[in-house]
């Protein structure tokens, strides 16, 4: 049988350290990373995302960086077929593919594939904008909850995007989108071993948070934002826009909150997106998991490159 190509995936939380590890290794072995970002994706968005450098990128081939346009949408079927192209021109040229993020539901529809669910309803989209605006999103995530208490822990109570298409997949079908999420398991042209980061020390990754999204605010990340709405024709409800730490600043520039409160409120998003991130990466199968600051931790990782 013809060898495959083998690639290794590191998944983790916000903060836990995955950069820092994928650039290490490839001090030791020719890796180009694939980036299993959200955020990452769009031009111009380098801070809020804690996108890697020019002299990192320079050092490291990086892939699926700064492909489309903060006014465009990327979702997780695009993400698939691009990654599985990216992997299989990196093992092409002989070098070793290492895809690194914590967009889970990337990771997902590329071990999965992706579900098949039904198309966009504009009125139901409507209906749902409609009932946002007078209750909030909070209040339809807890109609969400009722329905689906599966899909709704996973999300945040004004992750607008992700409850709004699954309150209008249960009102398009009577069935909650996480019992739709049934595909078989994806066959992919290769084979990935695939790895978590899970912090054993909570305290620590909140300090973590903290100190990034503090060293985001000091390299300009309002100023970031205000040139991103200059270039751009822009709007809150995007999804460029809707990545945490963006939102935060688009609500503070328009006048929502003051500095300090941009700081609480986009701390406090980031500790919630890694809760998310975690419950993800309990939920998903075949991951060996790794405490960040195991002193063999990069070691094991070496030893599927």
């Amino acid at each position: 049988m013809a060898d495959r190509g083998r690639a290794t995936c590191l998944l983790g939380p916000t903060a836990s350290g995955k950069s820092r590890l994928a650039m290490q290794l490839a001090e030791r072995f020719p890796v180009e990373i694939v980036s299993v970002d959200s955020g990452q994706v769009y031009r111009g968005m380098d801070i809020g995302t804690a996108k890697p450098s020019a002299s990192e990128r320079a050092a490291v081939p990086h892939h699926l960086i700064d492909i489309v346009d903060p006014t465009e949408s990327y979702s997780a079927g695009r993400f698939r077929a691009d990654a599985i192209a990216a992997v299989a021109d990196i093992l092409a040229r002989g070098k070793v593919p290492l895809l690194v993020g914590g967009t889970m539901l990337y990771y997902r529809s590329l071990v999965q594939g992706m579900d098949e669910l039904p198309a966009a309803d504009p009125a139901i989209r409507a209906g749902l904008d409609a009932e946002a605006a007078s209750k909030g999103w909070p209040a339809l995530h807890e109609e969400l909850a009722r329905v689906d208490p599966g899909t709704a822990a996973r999300l945040s109570p004004n992750d607008s995007q992700r409850i709004q298409r699954a309150l209008e997949v249960y009102r398009a079908t009577g069935t909650p989108i996480s019992v739709l999420h049934t595909a078989p398991r994806a066959v992919l042209p290769f084979d990935l071993k695939a790895y978590a980061l899970v912090p054993a020390d909570r305290a620590a990754l909140h300090r973590r948070i903290a100190q990034r999204f503090d060293a985001m605010l000091a390299a300009g990340l309002v100023a970031e934002v205000e040139a991103l709405r200059g270039r751009y024709s822009l709007h809150a409800a995007l999804p460029s826009m809707r990545c945490v730490g963006y939102r935060q600043v688009w609500e503070h520039l328009e006048g929502a909150y003051d500095r300090k409160a941009l700081r609480e409120k986009g701390i406090i998003a980031t500790r919630q997106l890694a809760k998310r991130q975690l419950t993800w990466l309990r939920s998903l199968p075949d991951l060996e998991l790794l405490d960040p600051e195991a002193p063999d931790v990069a070691e094991r990782l070496a030893g599927s490159l």
